[in-house]
């Protein structure tokens, strides 16, 4: 039954209007087309990790200690890494700070290196290490602080491990070039000798070549020296 209240018959009106007009509005095709004012081409990150092979790979926090103010100071929280790299068999610990990605730790583990525990925090533990973070050498003494004691344990083990192997490495290495050294003079003793035997076969041979030369002269003489008669 239609309303025969005026307002309520322009108010149905108006909203039948409105309708109307969204419902063309969305059939409507205009055939606009709207390019980026900005193009932004696809470009490829290089971490300097792609020829290593992750050993560890542990979130925490680390702190580096502060000598002129003799105190630790925080130097990042985010993920701890271990890499060993697939050709030199060398490894270092990297560690990126989780938002920014900044390097707050860079240094190979070396054979003479210990991690030990952190008095009075089973969840920490220190160590010393000549780091390139800062993109030049610097002795520092770092903490490193995990959210459990198990991720604890695990680094520390991994780095004692790490640190085992390359002592094993550099005297593998060590025993390698002294056995070149042993084969190198072996070599050449060898070698010398070999010249000295051929010197004294070639000695002998070259003094009789020479006498048998004087002999022939001295009988081509003696020949000459002789009377018509008796050559």
């Amino acid at each position: 039954m239609a309303s025969t209240n005026p307002e309520t018959k322009v108010e149905e009106e108006s909203s039948e209007a409105v309708a109307t007009a969204a419902a063309a509005g969305e059939e409507e095709d205009t055939g606009a087309q709207f390019a980026p004012i900005v193009k932004l081409e696809e470009v490829s990150v290089t971490t300097g990790e792609e020829d290593e092979e992750v050993l560890l790979d542990l979130k925490a926090k680390l702190y580096r200690f502060d000598k002129e103010g003799n105190q630790w100071k925080e130097r990042g929280v985010g993920t701890v890494k271990l890499l060993k790299h697939k050709q030199t068999g060398k490894v270092r610990l990297v560690m990126r700070q989780s938002k920014t990605l900044k390097i707050c730790a860079n240094h190979l583990v070396h054979s003479s290196m210990t991690v030990q525990e952190h008095a009075g925090n089973d969840k920490s533990c220190v160590w010393h290490a000549t780091d390139f973070s800062d993109g030049e050498l610097k002795e520092e003494l770092f903490a490193i602080r995990f959210g459990s004691i198990e991720n604890c344990k695990t680094f520390k083990e991994m780095f004692k491990e790490v640190a085992e192997s390359q002592t094993h490495k550099a005297g593998e290495k060590k025993e390698a070039e002294s056995a070149a050294d042993l084969l190198e003079k072996l070599s050449v003793g060898e070698t010398k000798e070999e010249e000295k035997g051929v010197k004294e076969e070639e000695a002998p041979a070259s003094v009789s070549e020479e006498k048998k030369h004087e002999d022939e002269k001295k009988n081509e003489k003696e020949e000459q020296a002789k009377p018509d008669g008796e050559k």
